[in-house]
């Protein structure tokens, strides 16, 4: 039987958990031996090694694609090729994007082991949709500057595509063509003014977020949904807390104007806000034993914290000091959480007792 090939933190664990259950009478001596016989640490994270290569080379050829473009001959080249219509460069990019995702779909039936090119692959088709779908709304364009539009049928395309290529990254850009959607709508409804019945961005998308999880606990037991779940769920969360995050700092102020000249004294309200609205999906978190919610609750409540901590103290406080104390509160924030999680091996024990 060929062997488990894990990295040194798996070993780790692995070997730690059999010499518990070993100390315990749970296996015996050879049932152990056996145990730590069946895997070997790898010599090296080619799978790390290969999706970050992917990326960067991906990264690399955009750069190249600007380099060139920048390029005189390029762009006197692009000159020539300003007037052609807008619908032949959407159909271009719609059979580009055709011919990328049947390759990245072939791929993954003939060659499901070379999971990051075959990602590659469907996150340019991605683009080349992306493409497609703008110059297409270039072409119907009447002027009216209700681009939002052009969000909503990437929602939909991307939904499609994602729903029946069995694609998470499809479904990202799904969702984030979502969020696009609801704050150009918004801004558009309301001819670009600063609020959309009476909120500010950062609070418009608090409501958005809240939705979308809210959403993903409606659909939770759907076996249609089941594949994306996880995903728009951390989506989700990341929309709510990045928008509480802000809001804690802007409060319901739409101009930037405005908000420079009221004191930060006046925006302490929105902080406790957003506190309470993370201590509260942390208790959740803990309650339902529900992972995501209790991760993004701590973490976020620390940032919260930390961020009117900046802003009440920094200007008034000695450096030194400052970075003092912040070290000091990290420590205790540490030393905490340690006993916390000494608190649960311990009781863990017990139970196996």
């Amino acid at each position: 039987m060929p062997k488990l090939n894990l990295d040194k933190q798996e070993s780790e664990f692995l070997n730690s958990t059999i010499s518990h259950w070993e100390k315990d009478n749970l296996i015996n001596a050879e049932q152990a031996a056996q145990l730590r016989d069946s895997y070997e640490i790898k010599g090296f994270d080619w799978m790390r090694l290969a999706k970050y290569s992917f990326w960067v080379a991906l990264l690399c050829g955009a750069v190249a694609v600007g380099s060139l473009i920048v390029d005189d001959a390029v762009i006197n080249w692009l000159k020539k090729l300003y007037d052609t219509p807008d619908i032949v460069i959407s159909i271009l990019s719609a059979l580009a994007a055709v011919g990328l995702f049947y390759l990245g779909r072939r791929r993954e039936k003939l060659y499901p082991q070379t999971v990051f090119s075959n990602e590659a692959i469907i996150f340019m088709g991605v683009f080349a949709t992306a493409c497609c779908i703008a110059y297409l709304g270039k072409t119907f364009d009447n002027g009216s500057g209700h681009y939002s539009l052009l969000f909503l049928v990437s929602v939909l395309v991307y939904g499609f595509l994602a729903w029946h290529m069995k694609s998470r990254l499809i479904w990202l850009f799904a969702l984030v063509s979502l969020g696009s959607w609801f704050g150009t709508e918004t801004g558009y409804q309301t001819n670009w003014a600063l609020y959309f019945l009476g909120m500010n961005y950062p609070l418009r998308f608090i409501l958005f977020g809240l939705l979308l999880v809210a959403a993903c606990h409606i659909l939770k037991n759907q076996k249609w949904f089941a594949f994306f779940w996880e995903l728009t769920y951390v989506v989700g969360m990341l929309y709510l807390f990045m928008s509480l995050w802000l809001f804690s700092i802007f409060g319901n102020y739409g101009s930037l104007d405005t908000w420079w000249r009221i004191k930060q004294l006046n925006l302490f309200y929105w902080g406790i806000i957003s506190a309470v609205v993370a201590g509260g999906f942390l208790l959740y978190g803990l309650k339902n034993k529900d992972a995501i919610a209790r991760e993004f609750g701590i973490t976020f409540l620390i940032i919260f914290l930390y961020t009117k901590y900046f802003e009440y103290f920094w200007d008034g406080t000695n450096k030194t000091l400052f970075f003092s104390i912040l070290a000091l509160s990290f420590w205790l924030v540490g030393r905490k959480a340690e006993k916390i999680w000494n608190v649960g091996r311990k009781t863990g024990a017990v139970k196996g007792e």
